[in-house]
């Protein structure tokens, strides 16, 4: 069985980012690309983050497609949207990448356009790929709108396949290099509103 496979730098995000896979995922990618980042000057520097507040008794926070929802380095923390991720790594980059918000595209066509030319894919689904959870829910401080958040929320490298399986740079307990299969990463990536960042070169 033939296996597409990108070799990526991996950076476990158990031992100091609890919450912090969006970031680890991120600055794997940047280090793929040459970057010379650390996690903690990602989330120093590049990543807009705000804390919960209560008003009234009531809880506000922030939202993930806005700043990251609390602190990479606390497990009580929440994370963040495609769109903050986006802006991140522009932040990062500068004029030499375009980055792209591929919110809503099909994971057979981030394969074809970016895994199959070598490009990782930033991409949300599941922790261990288990059942979404629906909640918990917060006011949005901006609009008081009220905000549902889906639990087991997880950020990935994409970076290969084979006939059953998407491989993913793992950052959860050290996972490494590890496959799942497609039809349940699909569901998983669905359940998370189908985020995924890429970048090109310009």
């Amino acid at each position: 069985m033939s296996k597409t496979l990108i070799s990526v730098p991996y950076i476990d995000q158990s031992v100091k980012y609890p919450t912090g896979c969006e970031s680890v995922s991120t600055v794997m990618l940047l280090q793929f690309l040459g970057v010379s980042i650390t996690v903690d000057e990602f989330i120093e520097n590049d990543l807009k983050k705000e804390a919960f507040e209560t008003r009234n008794g009531e809880l506000f926070g922030p939202d993930p497609r806005e700043c990251f929802v609390g602190s990479p380095y606390d497990d009580e923390s929440f994370g963040c949207y495609a769109p903050v991720i986006k802006e991140s790594l522009e932040h990062v980059l500068g004029e030499e990448y375009r980055v792209l918000n591929k919110t809503g595209t099909d994971t057979k066509e981030l394969i074809r356009d970016y895994i199959d030319r070598g490009m990782p894919v930033i991409y949300w689904a599941c922790i261990n790929m288990r059942e979404p959870i629906v909640g918990p829910e917060w006011k949005l401080k901006k609009t008081g709108e009220t905000f549902t958040w889906i639990s087991n929320e997880h950020c990935m490298l994409l970076v290969g396949y084979d006939e059953e399986n998407y491989y993913f740079n793992d950052p959860y307990e050290n996972h490494g290099v590890i496959g799942y299969p497609k039809a349940v990463v699909e569901k998983r990536y669905a359940a998370q509103h189908m985020q995924a960042v890429v970048v090109e070169k310009r």
